[in-house]
């Protein structure tokens, strides 16, 4: 089970990172109340554990955009967390040597099997929301999920806590989870939060 802990933004939030051990943890480069500049997600990230991937997200940015951001931060991953295509997908295996993450606001199973012919190489399936494109701490549609045929590997956000992660595994069969708001304190990233969930994947 692969764990990602989203929306790192403060040099603090890199320590949590290094004692709890997440394989990845998630820069948002996307307006959001959790967005890093690329600049200060390269500078805190100099301390990070090497064994930990970065994973940048971007919603419906410009290609040579993403691709710089990627380079300037040595992003392991780039997660596309809005309406982009197969074409920008392509562009990016094109240009840069990382892994490709689609995110898809679940409403349907068509929803997620679309997603599958982009080319990503994983999917996160979250919530749906009029307002945002993600970060909106609702619980992504798990019926809708369990009752999908998906032959990709996926993660699930939106919405993860300690209180119900162990049923969205239960329920699920994700390759990963993706938390944010569920390991948060007034808004900040709360290292006690992230141990409790680092335990119960059996990290510590």
């Amino acid at each position: 089970m692969k764990l990602k802990f989203c929306g790192i933004r403060r040099s603090e939030d890199i320590e949590y990172a290094n004692i709890t051990k997440p394989d990845y943890i998630g820069f948002i480069f996307a307006p959001s109340k959790r967005y890093i500049s690329p600049e200060d997600a390269a500078a805190i990230s100099e301390n990070l554990n090497p064994a930990i991937k970065k994973v940048g997200v971007f919603v419906n940015a410009e290609g040579s955009d993403i691709v710089h951001t990627a380079d300037r931060c040595g992003l392991d991953v780039i997660q596309l967390h809005g309406d982009e295509n197969a074409e920008m997908i392509s562009y990016l295996r094109e240009w840069t040597e990382c892994e490709i993450w689609k995110a898809v606001r679940v409403k349907s199973s068509e929803d997620i099997l679309n997603a599958e012919r982009l080319g990503a190489d994983v999917l996160l399936l979250d919530s749906f929301s009029k307002e945002a494109y993600g970060g909106t701490g609702k619980v992504a549609d798990w019926d809708v999920i369990r009752n999908t045929d998906i032959s990709m590997p996926y993660f699930i956000a939106g919405g993860l806590t300690a209180e119900n992660i162990p049923e969205a595994l239960y329920s699920l069969s994700p390759y990963g989870l993706d938390i944010s708001g569920g390991i948060e304190t007034d808004g900040c990233k709360d290292l006690s939060k992230m141990t409790v969930i680092s335990t119960i994947l059996g990290r510590e």
